[in-house]
């Protein structure tokens, strides 16, 4: 019996020991300069409130540093640090001998003088080379600017050839009496390499000898950072690896070489997909797409994907496409992809109903990051039925496009931009057709705060050479519409005419149209959006000359998804007498723009 209940009191005292640890401790920062930094970097003020003594202790004694850095950071160099937990200097305590519990710490800092630099060198350096305007005689001694010179001291050396190069002395001194900070950071060259071997290891499927064609590097040549950073971006953007990794040998090889390593992790190579929009008026559409990312071994990505939509819609009937689309990286250099694409579709539109069969092959050129171009030659079969007549026609066409795009997260931008150019001359193997289709998209967006972003869209469009009645009927332009302006009916905007007696209508030669939109973040999920769209239609190839207009505007919400916005639109026509009695909805995974 006695030993139970002195089992009893022990465990009483434990939960009561473990009370008292977990109450919040008053920790308090005194001082004048820097409050906020030091407030980040101390760990005692990021400590949980049932933290146990042990752990401010050992927190504490880890500040000195922390908080010393900080100074640093922030050009004090005299400062002064005391840490005291219930009166005693923290760093006299031992973790180990922690007490039962702590009443109060204080974090009391004193900086002292700001530093300015005084001597601010690191040499040798290139002819050309250009060290932060920051790191200069009576700029604020900040130490990470320090860093920062460095860094860009040693890559102006990189970027040259010298992969070794390395810091072989450094001398910083601060004078306290000038209140200044002298920095002296000698630099060791080293010999000028060119790229020796590439070894790579990790592949399984993908051919090695392709890996090396895709990559590009330039074996034998001047070493050069940004030769191995071109390489990594050419195999990742082949979207075969999960991780690619190029790791510089620590040893200079034979003859001043460099060997490198390329260390890869293949992505699984099928993948699946599927897509669902709806709206009011153009009904529901799916979409379904099955990829292959390596198939004949060299990365080459084969692509199938169906669409279905219009259905249940009041555009006419159901709309359905095929499309197969076959790339493969690095031909005829490596930043230069060859492609053939086939697509076979049914259009069924309120002015026309179109089945096509089209067939693409040319080459893509990835001029930079963020700019590629394309040029392909095309041959489409069409049968086409219009309130003109019905006709079969076979085209050639030369399909020209240009792609900028500048955008922080394509799926979900908040700054950037993008712009689409594209130009598709057409002739008829009869001769009796011939044009060209010209087509602009531009997009920007521009964050404000951190809240509030701002997107704008503008399309312009013209087909030139080809009457209404000569030019494909799908080559025409049409607005009204989520792609176009949403609140207003699909395709409501068109050309009519009146051809024997009779009024028929079709799409114009001419289209121009802009998209604003404000999208205010509610909370890290949800956004609410307010939109105005605008769109000109008309019959001759000049944008706005005699063009019919019609608007939309409304609100909407997006909810953020790991695969993109889920976007709900709700949009009603402007100008008009129905403005505010119809309304569109429009609900679909992605930004509208």
């Amino acid at each position: 019996m006695k030993m139970f209940f002195k089992q009893r009191l022990l465990c009483f005292l434990a939960v009561a020991a473990i009370g008292t640890a977990a109450e919040a401790q008053d920790v308090r920062l005194v001082a004048e300069n820097s409050r906020d930094a030091l407030s980040d970097a101390s760990l005692l003020r990021q400590l949980e409130d049932d933290a146990a003594p042990q752990d401010y202790i050992a927190a504490a004694r880890a500040d000195y540093r922390r908080l010393l850095t900080a100074l640093y950071d922030n050009g004090y160099y005299g400062g002064t640090i005391s840490i005291r937990i219930d009166g005693k200097e923290a760093a006299d305590l031992s973790p180990l001998a922690a007490p039962a519990s702590i009443n109060s710490v204080v974090i009391r800092v004193d900086a002292g003088p700001r530093f300015k630099f005084g001597r601010a060198e690191i040499a040798p350096l290139p002819a050309d080379a250009t060290l932060p305007e920051s790191f200069a005689n009576g700029r604020t001694a900040r130490s990470a600017r320090i860093e920062r010179a460095v860094s860009a001291g040693l890559n102006s050396w990189r970027d040259l050839g010298y992969a070794k190069v390395r810091v072989s002395g450094q001398q910083i001194v601060a004078r306290h009496d000038a209140k200044r900070l002298d920095v002296r950071v000698t630099v060791e060259t080293g010999p000028r390499l060119t790229f020796g071997p590439l070894s790579i290891s990790g592949n399984e499927d993908v051919r090695t000898k392709r890996i090396r064609e895709i990559a590009g590097l330039p074996v034998g040549e001047v070493y050069s950072p940004a030769e191995i950073d071109a390489a990594e971006r050419r195999l990742r953007r082949t979207g075969a690896f999960d991780s690619v990794a190029f790791r510089e040998a620590s040893d200079i090889g034979p003859g001043n070489t460099l060997p490198i390593a390329a260390q890869l992790v293949e992505s699984k190579p099928r993948r699946i997909g599927f897509g669902l929009e709806l709206s009011s008026i153009e009904g529901v559409t799916v979409s379904s797409f099955w990829l292959h990312r390596n198939l004949l071994g060299g990365a080459e990505r084969f692509r199938v994907d169906g669409e279905v939509s219009g259905i249940s819609g009041q555009t006419g009937g159901t709309d359905y496409r095929l499309r197969g689309t076959f790339n493969r990286p690095a031909t005829f250099g490596t930043d230069t992809d060859f492609f053939i694409r086939g697509t076979v579709s049914r259009e069924d539109e309120p002015d026309y109903k179109l089945d096509k069969i089209a067939v693409e092959t040319g080459f893509s050129r990835i001029l930079s990051d963020d700019l590629t171009v394309e040029l392909a030659v095309g041959l489409l079969r069409a049968r086409e039925e219009t309130d003109i007549g019905n006709r079969a026609y076979t085209l050639l066409t030369l399909p020209l496009k240009a792609t900028l795009d500048r955008r922080d997260e394509p799926n979900n931008a908040i700054d950037g931009y993008y712009l689409d150019l594209s130009a598709t001359p057409f002739i008829s193997t009869d001769g009796q057709i011939t044009g060209a289709r010209l087509y602009a998209d531009a997009r920007a967006y521009q964050q404000f705060g951190k809240k509030l972003t701002f997107a704008a869209r503008g399309q312009l469009g013209s087909v030139l050479g080809a009457s209404l009645d000569e030019a494909p009927a799908d080559f025409l332009f049409y607005s009204g519409g989520g792609g176009t302006v949403r609140g207003q009916g699909y395709q409501s905007l068109d050309v009519e005419r009146a051809i024997g007696g009779e009024t028929v209508s079709s799409g114009g030669a001419s289209f121009a149209g802009a998209q604003l939109e404000a999208r205010v973040a509610a909370t890290d999920s949800l956004s609410v959006v307010g939109f105005y769209d605008i769109g000109y239609l008309g019959e001759g190839s000049t944008p706005f000359e005699d063009s019919e207009w019609h608007a939309g505007a409304g609100i909407g919400l997006r909810y953020n998804t790991g695969i993109g916005p889920i976007r709900l639109d709700v949009g009603t026509p402007v100008g008009d007498d129905d403005a505010g009695e119809k309304v569109q909805v429009y609900i679909g995974i992605g930004q509208a723009f």
